[in-house]
């Protein structure tokens, strides 16, 4: 972990313990935190460039060069003239926010969000100039923090906040930075090719994309105006596009819509959903009340393959991603849903036997529980492919990658050297023994047309089991404790004059 990401994670913790005395509650402290960080970014990366030009220009004023900033920053609307307000710091703060996207209506467009920043019974002067001060001796612009700071900070506050969020069923699925990895490798974008997320959150799986070509070598500037979000929650597409603004992304677009209700992309030369090379998303698992009487006669006919049950839109969301698919070309997708899709019945079950006849699915990877925010489940990595490669025709592969992980306090974590190992067997296509097999769809067919992991692959028998004899002796050891344990118990509750 670099310098940079423990200051950053010091410094929300410290806001946190800010607002923990605070009128403001502990589940909307994100709200509150991120549109801060974010302030101090833009202020930050704007003085990064301004001295950048002072540079290139000599003694020239660099305000006559506004070419050399990425957005507008108003006068009287940096991070430090707020900092430097005595009073109605709220009223100051929401000012400087409000003409910062008002200045950048395409990119900046309610990035800030909705926080009542005005509001002196939550934020008097005091709590407010504490939350600033914490944020000021961070250095946030493009040079001290090369990473995608916003999301590690969405990730940071949600792992410290994950107790919150299920107290409150809020559902927060953030995807852990190493399983966009493993998926985007497995996509494998390339230079020009357009990509797609229908529930991109804070924008990390296309990031993830566009970091991948650079690392490849390639140009992310052939991205531009082929990057496609689109997000229901205010917050998250507001980061969404924090996040793609400060790392460069000068022409993409995030809607913020529900995706299966009111998809914001068509393509009025077909009349159908616009679409692209690269699908790829972590729709919240088993979404209920996903819109399906919407989906009795989808404008959009997304219901190719038939409509999902009202409480679990997994295959709403799979069949929306497999309509925004190129029709030509090498298109491709990566989802992540529950394992329950893989093997659940009735009318899930139908859909997946057609898409399984349709030989649209490539792969399926099954992950270790616990390693999502937001829930326990363990899911699965599903890879479809609208053209597959003739060795891979009439095949699928399944991995069982559930015994790779680290086990951590609160939750699992997937480390690089198991996406490594995911993506080797993915691009190997073989049987590797209890970890991969090859199936074909008449072995699949003769299942019932269930992608259950375990009726393919089958997890090692550990060396630690114990020989029988050994085994008895134990339980017979455990069974003689629980006796005496409970005698124990009869004895004081008979004494006690519990028992008669």
């Amino acid at each position: 972990m670099s310098q940079g990401s423990i200051q950053l994670k010091s410094a929300l913790w410290d806001a946190a313990n800010t607002l923990r005395g605070s009128a403001v509650d502990r589940t909307d402290w994100k709200g509150y935190i991120l549109p801060l960080l974010f302030f101090k970014r833009i202020s930050d990366v704007w003085d990064e460039e301004t001295a950048e030009a002072a540079e290139t220009f000599g003694e020239a004023d660099p305000s006559l060069y506004p070419e050399v900033h990425r957005f507008t920053l108003p006068d009287g609307c940096h991070w430090d003239d707020v900092r430097t307000t005595s009073t109605n710091v709220g009223a100051a703060l929401l000012k400087a926010m409000q003409r910062i996207e008002k200045a950048n209506p395409d990119t900046l467009y309610r990035v800030f969000g909705t926080a009542d920043w005005g509001n002196k019974e939550k934020f008097t002067d005091e709590l407010l100039k504490d939350l600033i001060e914490g944020f000021s001796a961070i250095p946030l612009g493009n040079k001290a923090v090369s990473t995608d700071v916003l999301g590690d900070a969405y990730e940071y506050l949600i792992g410290k906040f994950a107790d919150v969020a299920r107290r409150k069923k809020a559902g927060e699925f953030y995807t852990p930075r190493s399983v966009v990895r493993m998926m985007v490798e497995i996509l494998d974008p390339r230079e020009g090719e357009s990509i797609y997320d229908p529930a991109c959150g804070t924008g990390g799986m296309l990031l993830g994309a566009i970091e991948h070509v650079q690392r490849k070598g390639g140009d992310p500037r052939t991205f531009f105006g082929k990057v496609y979000g689109q997000e229901k929650n205010l917050t998250t597409s507001s980061i969404a596009r924090m996040n793609l603004v400060l790392h460069g992304i000068e022409d993409f677009q995030i809607a913020r819509e529900d995706t299966l209700r009111n998809p914001a992309f068509s393509d009025a030369s077909t009349g159908g959903l616009l679409t692209f090379d690269c699908v790829i998303a972590n729709p919240p698992f088993s979404l209920k009340e996903w819109g399906r009487e919407l989906w009795e006669a989808d404008p959009w006919s997304r219901a190719k393959y038939g409509i999902p049950p009202e409480s679990y839109g997994d295959y709403a969301f799979v069949q929306h991603m497999i309509a925004s698919m190129a029709a030509t070309g090498n298109s491709r997708m990566a989802v992540v849903l529950p394992q329950g899709a893989l093997f659940r019945k009735a009318a899930e079950g139908a859909i997946r036997t057609e898409l399984l006849k349709e030989d649209l699915i490539e792969a399926v990877i099954g992950l270790a529980p616990n390693l999502f925010y937001g829930t326990q489940l363990a899911g699965c990595v599903v890879i479809l492919r609208r053209k597959k490669p003739a060795s891979r025709k009439k095949k699928v592969l399944i991995i069982d990658a559930s015994s790779l992980f680290r086990k951590g306090r609160a939750q699992n974590f997937l480390e690089p050297e198991h996406t490594t190992q995911i993506v080797k067997w993915y691009r190997a296509f073989a049987d590797v023994e209890d970890r991969a097999k090859v199936v074909t769809l008449d072995e699949i067919k003769k299942e019932g047309w269930t992608l259950n992991i375990s009726r393919y692959v089958l997890p090692p028998i550990g060396e630690e089991i114990p020989p029988l004899s050994e085994a008895v002796a134990t339980f017979k050891s455990a069974l003689a404790e629980a006796r005496a344990a409970e005698d124990h118990l009869r004895t004081v509750l008979t004494e006690g004059g519990w028992l008669k």
